[in-house]
């Protein structure tokens, strides 16, 4: 099931950020992830989080910020089962447009975000670690 953020939701949602980040990232250095850690921490009960909840718990996180999608991300072991599908879908379905960034180096994303409508608007290197990214664009008429 899909349901809004709440405060003691706050440590399962960065351990499955953290995760995510290493695995879906090896061309990032890891001690970059931990250093984002504290800053992410604080702006993810700013933003709007649509959370993904079994019988097992938290298995997935969206995060906007306006029309910014700041990340998606699912457990390594509930990946591929179509959590991030319906938390995209649970995202489109409240916002019309949606913006985000992702690595190009990321393949596996790039893919999920353009088969689910996202068109690249442009390709520059991230400004924290050099390495490339889309930021891409989905917009519903």
């Amino acid at each position: 099931m899909i349901r809004d953020f709440k405060t003691g939701d706050l440590d399962r949602i960065m351990d499955i950020w953290l995760g995510g980040n290493l695995d879906a990232h090896p061309f990032i250095s890891r001690e970059y992830w931990y250093r984002e850690f504290k800053k992410v921490r604080e702006m993810i009960p700013r933003a709007e989080i649509f959370v993904y909840e079994d019988e097992d718990g938290i298995q997935g996180f969206l995060g906007i910020l306006g029309y910014y999608m700041s990340g998606l991300f699912v457990d390594a072991e509930h990946r591929s089962l179509g959590i991030g599908k319906k938390l995209l879908d649970a995202a489109k379905e409240k916002h019309r447009e949606l913006m985000l960034s992702v690595y190009a180096d990321n393949k596996r994303a790039f893919s999920f975000y353009e088969r689910e409508g996202f068109e690249i608007v442009e390709l520059r290197p991230d400004e924290n670690t050099g390495a490339a990214e889309y930021e891409m664009r989905f917009f519903r008429s």
